[in-house]
């Protein structure tokens, strides 16, 4: 790398400012605990009412954007990713350190139901038939 500050021009971007890479958010990490149950369908509400995720020294900027998004409306994994402009991995491992933390929960959104057996409607049909 040469000395004349060439290699800092590449962490800085002149319209969007320091540039921070997807891994610098994560702390290198690529999985979190609760990668499993963060398919991009699981919606995120935030589990605190109060607002001390504003003053949580531990929580990143990203961490605390997805709260303050999450507590205006449910949001799904996929909606807070294009939201906050991050990747589906980063917007995962940080939901699971809030999951951690207790300052968001997640569910899953139900399923429709399967119809039923095309054999037993025609049953029924012909039940009502012979009546």
């Amino acid at each position: 790398m040469s000395g004349d500050g060439e290699g800092a021009a590449r962490w800085f971007d002149d319209a969007a400012g320091p540039v921070v890479r997807p891994y610098a958010m994560t702390r290198g990490r690529t999985r979190g605990a609760a990668d499993g149950r963060l398919d991009l369908i699981a919606v995120v509400v935030a589990d605190s009412p109060d607002h001390r995720t504003v003053t949580d020294q531990t929580l990143s900027p990203e961490h605390i954007d997805i709260v303050e998004l999450s507590r205006d409306s449910p949001q799904s994994v996929a909606e807070l990713a294009a939201e906050l402009d991050l990747p589906i991995g980063v917007i995962r491992v940080l939901i699971g350190d809030l999951l951690h933390a207790a300052l968001v929960r997640v569910s899953r959104p139900v399923p429709p139901a399967e119809p039923p057996d095309e054999r037993i409607l025609r049953e029924v049909i012909n039940g009502l038939r012979a009546l």
